[in-house]
């Protein structure tokens, strides 16, 4: 078990909770209002969707909605079982074309040959892009609370979706913040681009604001500031490779970012940040 387990759903604030489920310690958010529940981010297959809505059940009402932060499989496998029973799906406009170029691909290989990854069950998942896509600031007042979901630069991908809740102070983030390991240049990631991103967020973000990451434990202000500081020395350790032209594997990266983030993964960002004009 990883060092979040599932202790049950926490309350961040006011109707605000979070559950951190294995495995991946993801978060998953439940936002509950005298309507019903909103829920954030519904994990990696059907089965964990309907995990998540049994646990859902003790709040005593519906849930009523559904948001996607951003398209990985770990955050919005589990949408069929929500649409099975019609409940509304949010999500940044951009998931289906990234299932398209990223997940789907993937998941045929996977659903083709299961060894290749054996840690994912992804035999009875079939990619389900959100039903209500988000293109620009929505105001979601299903459950009976106003909940606002902010498309934002590209950064960990090209479809994160910040969500906020006014009335509690609370901000669930997605992967542009990751507190229990570094964040992930996964795929369709945007090193050049992802600090800036923050930076844009952090004038949002109020001092007192409760912020809750994609994985690990709830943050503050001062969090999300130094990792955006962390990503804007990445992007500059990846500019100055390209201007350069160093190859991606003779890039030595400097001390603080190797203490924190490990080389495959730098890697990942050095690949990433130097194949594609739309990086820059």
């Amino acid at each position: 078990m990883s060092a979040g387990g599932d202790g049950g759903w926490r309350e961040v604030a006011a109707g605000v909770f979070q559950r951190r489920y294995d495995p991946v310690d993801v978060s998953v958010g439940a936002i509950v209002g005298p309507a019903g529940v909103v829920i954030v981010d519904t994990r990696n297959n059907p089965r964990e969707g309907e995990e998540i809505l049994r646990d859902a059940e003790e709040f005593g009402v519906p849930v009523v909605a559904a948001v996607n932060t951003h398209a990985h499989y770990d955050h919005s496998f589990g949408n069929q079982a929500f649409a099975a029973r019609g409940i509304p799906i949010y999500g940044h406009a951009g998931i289906a074309a990234h299932y398209e170029r990223f997940e789907g691909p993937r998941l045929t290989r996977v659903q083709a040959d299961p060894g290749r990854e054996p840690d994912k069950d992804w035999a009875g998942v079939h990619l389900t892009p959100p039903t209500v896509p988000v293109s620009a600031v929505t105001v979601l007042t299903a459950g009976g609370r106003e909940i606002e979901l902010q498309p934002l630069p590209p950064g960990h991908t090209d479809t994160d979706l910040a969500v906020r809740v006014p009335d509690a102070a609370v901000w669930l983030l997605g992967d542009v913040i990751e507190q229990s390991g570094a964040p992930m240049f996964g795929s369709g990631s945007y090193p050049l681009r992802w600090g800036a991103a923050l930076r844009g967020l952090l004038e949002r973000i109020g001092p007192a604001d409760v912020i809750v990451p994609g994985h690990g434990e709830v943050v503050d202000r001062a969090f999300v500031a130094e990792q955006a500081r962390l990503l804007e020395e990445v992007a500059a350790m990846v500019r100055r490779a390209i201007e350069a032209g160093t190859p991606v594997d003779d890039v030595l990266p400097p001390d603080e970012l190797a203490a924190y983030w490990p080389d495959w993964m730098l890697r990942s960002a050095l690949r990433a940040g130097s194949g594609s004009e739309m990086q820059k």
